[in-house]
This record gives structure tokens, C-alpha cells and sequence, in this order.
């Protein structure tokens, strides 16, 4: 099982990769549970000289001004998680509940949110037990924190709600006796910094973000594929022609394109007779569209990698200055904006792949049997596998609409501009399950359309794709059953088959 240490380092992509893929370990270093337990000397310490602070001892949102007895200062904060947990629909799935725990403990082991040291503890247990709170997916407008979502992960510490565990459902006292715990009382701010923060729409975005790299990979293996079933050109790869624009994911992508094509016998049997003067754009400006994806994607990482390992509540405890400040940190406007960003890649990508896949079945562009098929005509061959793609990418259109340009004031307008970044950040996982059947119908026909230049091969890297890609879907020879072709070509993006020709995201 994979350990993750919190607070000796920032955490990266590739912890956050590890959460997604399986159960996990967490462990604080000794230098984070020191700031943990300074943070909640400090809320003691605000207690016992009878300050007002917000959120500690008072009602919140637009109900702050509301001062709370001493003895009603537990019943504050359940009665917080309680009815703030409302959210509705479908169940968010489970690595995204793991990552979102590993987020959230990272942002109270900074101590600047005044936890205590055992309800940190909790959170560790439920991770390392892999018990992870059901948590529905739909509920938050991304300010104010990730409030419904993540109240119903904290309501599992209060014995409230279920859990899965090991494919189990359990109800929640159940859930924490398997991770050795008992329903427990939060102290005074506890409520709402578990409630505080933007771990729901981040970890959503990640696991979005971490998608979005695997059918990258895949589109740049599946353009290098078309490239030398049409065979194409490899020049428009030229390093040089990249140097003088000197966009960074552009050089890479140009880069990665013409290491899938070296020693490829296709392209050598047409690189001195060739009557194409210049590929369409779908072949010729793949560095261009890929490479400026790639940017994104990376500038998008980058800030959610910030994001991830920020101190996202209010109001924030600066335990050494005895200061206690309100702000904004629960506004999750980075993330809606890096989750527009990897929206509008993972449309590009699909929008590309489409183009590539539409050249592949028509005769007149490709120089190929009509629809990829001996015998079209009594067969229809890939026809419709690329209405399908025609499908998915105009409805990938439809969701990269920004997320972040919306707003909807809340709690009485106390609360008056949000970020939306939640729905911003879900709606990445459809838009990666269509893009993964777009690219991978176009891994199928540029399969389809390197065999039929048989006897001649691709390169080494392009007939290892097609050999993967044949293990799991045989050559197309006549009509058949289609549709479980284009989900065993979409499994294997997903399961990260392609990912060896990324350039990366970094980080």
C-alpha cells in the first residue's frame, strides 16, 4: 500500500495519482502535528479569555453576529454538519472520496484552522482503514468551502451517514468500528473547519486533471497512427519549425510526435514520391492544437497542486501572533478556472481526434477501402463509430461552457459571489468518457488503416499500440457487434496503456 507523509514537503501529482488508484496510508510529520496542536492551544486560549471570534463562538454566514453560550459551543458545530449536509444525486465515486480525506488533512495539518489533535487522528483512521463516507456529488456552489459535500464526509465522524468499505455499504457506526474509531463530540471551530474549503471541487478537478492526461497520451499515439495510415508527412514535427514559435508544450508534443514515427517503413516508402504537397490540419497542426492542450493541462496542474496543499477555511488561526483573520480562502475561483481549462482541453482533444477519425473513412481523402472495410458497401465498417465520435465531441462542446463565468448569491446574499467550480470540476469525468470513445475510435480505425499497408510496418512504439489495441479488439474484417470494440479501446486509456507517450505534466 502507498504511504503518503503530510507536512514534511508539499504534496504532488504523483501522491495525488496514488489516492486515485487505490487504498492508502497517511502519516503526519512531526513538524505538522506540533502547528496542529498550536492551533488548538490557540482556540483554547480564545476561549478561556471570553473572545469573540467567528465561527468559534458565534452563528455563521449571515448569522455571525449571533454570540453562542460556552455550553452550547459542541452543539454548535453538529448542529453545522448536520444541516449543512444536503447534498443530492449520484454518489461521488470512491478515489475521489479518498483524495478528498488526504486534501482535507493536509489542509488541517497546517494548524491554522485550531483542530485537535484526535480529530485529525480520525481522519487518518478513516484513510487508513480505507473507509471512506458516502458523499453525494451534487450540492455545491464552490464558496463558502465545498459545503454539502464535505459535511457529509464529516457527518461520518459524528456516527451519521454511511460509508464503503471493501465494496461494502455500511451505516456509519459500523464504518468507524472498522477503522477502530466511535462516533465523536467536535470542539468549538472543528464543524466548520472540516466544512471550510475547496478539497470537494479540488479533488474532483485532479482526478479530472488526471484523466485529461491519460487520453492526451492516447490522442498523440492515435494522431501518430493516422499520420502513417494516410501516410502523412512526419516534417510538419521538424524541431526547428517549433523553436521559432518557442511555445513549450508545442516543442514537446512536436517532439513526441516524431519519436512515435522514427523508423517507421510506412513513411519511408513515400517520403521522396509523395504527390501531397501539405496534410490537412488535423495531421499537419497536431504540435500546434496538442501542444497548446498540453500547456493548459500543465498550467491547469499547477494550480491545482497550489490548491491542493493550501489552508482553504475561515477563519484562519495564526497561532504564534495570536491573530485570528477572516477571509476568502474557501473561494474556489482557481480551481473553476483550472477546471475550464482542462474542459476546454479535453474538448480540443476529442475535436482533433474526430477530424483525424472522419479523413480515415473517407476514400477520397484517405486512399483507403471506404469505411475501413473490404467490401463496403454490403458492410458499413467504421461508418457509424465515427458518428458516434461526431456524438460525443458535440456534446463535450456543450459542457466546456465555462463553469466560472456563473455565479448565484447564497445565504441571503451574505455569501454573493460564488465560483461554481464543483459542477465545474464533475462534469471533467464525462467529458474524459467521451473523449476516451472518441480517441479511442480513431485508435481502432488508424489501426485498421496501418494493416491494410501490410506488408509494411509502422515504427517500433506505433505497432506496439496496434498490438495492445489487438489483444483486445481483432482486425475489422466485416460487420459485427461494434460496441464492445469501442469500450475495450476507451479501457485502455483509461487504464493508462498510452501514457509512455506524454511529454508529462510535470509536478
Amino acid at each position: 500500500m502507498n504511504r503518503i507523509v503530510i507536512g514534511a514537503e508539499p504534496l504532488g501529482l504523483a501522491q495525488f495519482r496514488q489516492a486515485l488508484s487505490g487504498p492508502v496510508t497517511v502519516e503526519l510529520a512531526d513538524s505538522a502535528w506540533a502547528a496542529v496542536e498550536a492551533g488548538a492551544q490557540a482556540i483554547a486560549d480564545i476561549l478561556s479569555t471570553g473572545r469573540t471570534v467567528y465561527g468559534v463562538n458565534t452563528g455563521f454566514g449571515l448569522l455571525a453576529n449571533t454570540s453562542i453560550a460556552r455550553e452550547d459551543l459542541e452543539t454548535l458545530q453538529t448542529n453545522l454538519v448536520l444541516s449543512h449536509a444536503c447534498g443530492v444525486g449520484a454518489d461521488l465515486p470512491d478515489p475521489i472520496v479518498r483524495l478528498m480525506l488526504v486534501l482535507k488533512i493536509a489542509s488541517l495539518s497546517k494548524g491554522a484552522s485550531g483542530v485537535r489533535r484526535q480529530t485529525l487522528e480520525a481522519l487518518n483512521a478513516l484513510v487508513n482503514a480505507d473507509v471512506l463516507p458516502v458523499i453525494p456529488s451534487k450540492g455545491s456552489v464552490g464558496a463558502s468551502g465545498d459545503l454539502a459535500p464535505l459535511a457529509h464526509m464529516s457527518c461520518l465522524l459524528l456516527g451519521v451517514g454511511r460509508a464503503h468499505h471493501r465494496g461494502e455499504t455500511l451505516g456509519a457506526a459500523e464504518a468507524l468500528s472498522r477503522a477502530g474509531l466511535s462516533p465523536m463530540e467536535l470542539g468549538p471551530k472543528e464543524g466548520l473547519a472540516l466544512l471550510n474549503g475547496t478539497q470537494f471541487s479540488t479533488a474532483t478537478a485532479i482526478a479530472g486533471l488526471a484523466r485529461a492526461e491519460q487520453v492526451f497520451a492516447a490522442a498523440l499515439t492515435a494522431g501518430a497512427l493516422s499520420v502513417d495510415a494516410l501516410k502523412g508527412s512526419d516534417a510538419p514535427f521538424d524541431p526547428r519549425i517549433h523553436a521559432l514559435r518557442g511555445h513549450q508544450g508545442q516543442i514537446d508534443v512536436a517532439a513526441a510526435l516524431k519519436g512515435l514515427l522514427t523508423g517507421s517503413a510506412i513513411r519511408e516508402s513515400h517520403r521522396d514520391d509523395c504527390h501531397k504537397v501539405q496534410d490537412p490540419y488535423s495531421l499537419r497542426c497536431q504540435p500546434q492544437v496538442m501542444g497548446a492542450v498540453l500547456d493548459q493541462l500543465r498550467m491547469a496542474a499547477r494550480t491545482l497542486v497550489i490548491e491542493a496543499d493550501a489552508v482553504t477555511d475561515n477563519p484562519l488561526i495564526f497561532a504564534a501572533d495570536g491573530d485570528v483573520l477572516s477571509g476568502g480562502n474557501f473561494h474556489a475561483e482557481p480551481v473553476a478556472f483550472a477546471a475550464d481549462q482542462i474542459a476546454m482541453a479535453l474538448c480540443e482533444i476529442g475535436n482533433i481526434s474526430e477530424r483525424r477519425t472522419s479523413i480515415l473513412v473517407d476514400p477520397k481523402m484517405s486512399g483507403l477501402p471506404a469505411f475501413l472495410v473490404k467490401e463496403s458497401g454490403l458492410n458499413s465498417g467504421f461508418m457509424i463509430a465515427q458518428v458516434t465520435a461526431a456524438a460525443l465531441v458535440a456534446e463535450n462542446r456543450m459542457m466546456a461552457h465555462p463553469a466560472s463565468v456563473d455565479t448565484v448569491p447564497t445565504s441571503a446574499n451574505q455569501e454573493d459571489h460564488v465560483s461554481m467550480a464543483a459542477h465545474g470540476a464533475r462534469r471533467l469525468l464525462d467529458m474524459a468518457d467521451n473523449t476516451d470513445v472518441v480517441v479511442g475510435v480513431e485508435l481502432l480505425a488508424a489501426a485498421q488503416g496501418v494493416e491494410f499497408h501490410r506488408p509494411l510496418h509502422s515504427s517500433d512504439r506505433l505497432e506496439s499500440a496496434v498490438a495492445a489495441i489487438r489483444r483486445v479488439v481483432a482486425p475489422y474484417g466485416a460487420d459485427r457487434y461494434f460496441a464492445p470494440d469501442l469500450e475495450a479501446a476507451a479501457g485502455l486509456i483509461r487504464a493508462g496503456r498510452f501514457l509512455e507517450a506524454s511529454p508529462g505534466l510535470g509536478g
